[in-house]
């Protein structure tokens, strides 16, 4: 069996759709940051998606454990005319509802489907799956990201996904064992 330890990297306290931008993460709760390095499983692998904010938080929580090289696919939606943006700022108002309501093949102007961001990460585990077969893996990303190995894991769709809460420095459990996924614990704030 395969356990996949989510973290989502700590806070960057912007009040906009933060996908690609390359934001620090606000790791100066250390006592918070270090009940998280200790609630996770000491012989671990760790991975992380190459923004910066969740390489920060990989660093502050890997201690003695393996860290693996940052993977792009790991990354968050990217969210293209709407980055940075707060929703009361998009432009195109029903699109962005869509997007949000009905996520699946629906794109931001220059962004990705909540489609094309499930695939992405489903290679990145996969890879990481079959390099590391049977080990603990802590992977720090990002809630979008998180939230698709949710819907993977539970079988849901976009839009009951969307429901499920991913707090900062959180970390949500899925095993991989029989070719099935199963979802142990999510958001959970230790």
């Amino acid at each position: 069996m395969s356990r996949l330890h989510w973290v989502r990297h700590g806070p960057t306290h912007a009040k906009a759709m933060v996908g690609w931008s390359d934001l620090p993460a606000d790791l100066s709760d250390t006592e918070r940051v270090s009940r998280l390095s200790q609630h996770l499983p000491a012989e671990a692998v760790v991975v992380s998606s190459d923004l910066l904010r969740a390489v920060q938080t990989a660093d502050a929580i890997a201690g003695s454990r393996a860290r693996l090289d940052p993977d792009p696919e790991l990354r968050e939606i990217h969210f293209g005319d709407w980055e940075l943006q707060g929703f009361e700022g998009v432009e195109d108002q029903p699109l962005l509802r869509a997007f949000w309501e009905t996520p699946g093949d629906i794109c931001p102007p220059g962004g990705e489907s909540w489609n094309q961001v499930s695939a992405r990460v489903d290679r990145a585990i996969g890879r990481v799956l079959e390099a590391h077969p049977g080990r603990d893996v802590i992977v720090v990303a990002h809630m979008g990201t998180i939230l698709t190995q949710v819907q993977r894991a539970l079988g849901l769709s976009g839009y009951d996904t969307f429901a499920h809460r991913i707090d900062n420095l959180s970390v949500t459990e899925l095993h991989w064992q029989g070719g099935r996924w199963e979802a142990v614990r999510i958001n959970h704030c230790p």
